[in-house]
């Protein structure tokens, strides 16, 4: 549910959570319950967070990914 909320694929206001404008369930444990009982609509999520990283991954060897040698660490000679 939570990495749901982070890529943007579950929203959350208050403590409610929904997915495409379905509520899911007042706070996170409800939501989990919902998502046991409803495994279509967890499924559906788990594919929208899959091609979200993939997507992520995607943009990450589009921009170079390790190469380029801006890794964080100075080479040493």
């Amino acid at each position: 549910v939570d990495l749901g909320v982070k890529a943007g694929v579950v929203e959350k206001s208050g403590a409610w959570f929904s997915y495409n404008s379905q509520r899911l369930g007042q706070g996170r444990e409800n939501a989990k319950l919902f998502l046991r009982d409803n495994p279509d609509t967890a499924r559906e999520i788990e594919l929208a967070l899959r091609q979200n990283a993939g997507l992520i991954a995607e943009k990450f060897l589009e921009n170079g990914g390790s190469e380029g040698g801006d890794d964080g660490f100075e080479d040493e000679a």
